[in-house]
């Protein structure tokens, strides 16, 4: 009893001359804390992203099939082709039009949600919003594909309620049409907007409900009509909100290559550029130099963001 008693009061010894040294030195406590995440993000996360970058300034040897390790800009150079050039712009384009248009469709539901749902509703709505995420991504993307099939439900609903011509209209359109909504940039559209929505609905109800009520109360005190109120109190403070969901939905769009993959018709988009390069062709240089277009576009994003004075109210 006695030996246990003993080593009891050794080990709180120990556990108060430990505590009681980094009480005394925080940095090192602070070091000690910060040094595993640090080196995990650094080298694996930094590291990978140098590494990728290193790759696209090498080039593939025509005859062998060899990727040369010496430094050239010849692949940043054969990005500048029209093919390749076409494959970042569509990429971009249909990126741009994802984004604007989960903001505007994100937007309302975040502002009832955060500004007259009642607690009970809101809680709802926040788990309708939620619960696409916890099914597998796979299941929800081949579900569409079901339902913008030619004898799917989104057809036959149309032809229901007579816009099946409407329809035959749009697939018809050379950009973004084809032989039905689950072949056709329309439908990788669609499909675009449903997977990422909760990304932008998510931040911008977290800023919404951070706007203080009593600037909204001090804004109709002094005069100003809802629409005014809105402009100038609550779109500003909403506005780090909604940059947050954009960079999610935009880069999100601009890196997959499963969906338009699953949907989209011959058409080329950057993720799936980067999978023929790396894994049909061989060419990892070309792969890495289009992984880098993204991260060039992302930060130009930011950059004009930061100087709109987006991130002003954070």
């Amino acid at each position: 009893m006695s030996t246990a008693v003993t080593d009891a009061r050794a080990q709180d010894t120990l556990g108060r001359r430990v505590s009681r040294f980094f009480f005394r030195h925080p940095g090192l406590g602070i070091f000690l804390l910060l040094t595993p995440p640090l080196l995990w993000l650094g080298i694996i996360y930094l590291g990978s992203l140098f590494a990728l970058l290193i790759q696209s300034f090498f080039s593939l040897d025509g005859f062998t099939g060899q990727v040369v390790r010496e430094f050239t800009l010849s692949t940043y150079l054969e990005l500048l082709r029209p093919a390749h050039m076409d494959i970042i712009l569509r990429t971009t384009v249909m990126a741009a039009c994802v984004t604007v248009f989960a903001i505007f469709l994100a937007f309302p539901l975040a502002y009832f949600m955060a500004r007259y749902a009642t607690p009970r509703w809101r809680a709802f709505l926040y788990l309708a919003v939620l619960v696409p995420l916890w099914s597998s991504y796979l299941v929800r993307i081949y579900s569409w594909k079901l339902i913008l099939a030619k004898e799917g439900i989104a057809n036959w609903f149309l032809t229901q309620i007579g816009l099946d011509p409407l329809l035959d209209l749009l697939l018809s359109l050379p950009v973004i049409g084809g032989p039905s909504l689950s072949f056709s940039a329309m439908g990788t559209f669609i499909v675009f907007v449903y997977i990422w929505l909760p990304f932008m609905i998510l931040p911008i109800f977290t800023a919404l409900e951070r706007v203080p009520q009593t600037l909204i109360e001090a804004s109709s005190d002094l005069g100003a009509k809802p629409i005014a109120t809105f402009r100038h109190v609550i779109l500003p403070l909403a506005l780090p909100g909604v940059i947050a969901g954009s960079i999610f939905t935009f880069s999100l769009t601009m890196g997959d290559f499963i969906i338009p993959q699953t949907f989209g018709n011959s058409s080329y988009f950057i993720g799936l550029a980067v999978l023929q390069n790396q894994g049909v062709a061989g060419n990892i240089p070309m792969a890495a130099a289009f992984t880098v277009v993204p991260i060039v576009v992302m930060a130009i994003y930011l950059t004009l963001a930061k100087r709109a004075g987006a991130f002003n109210a954070l």
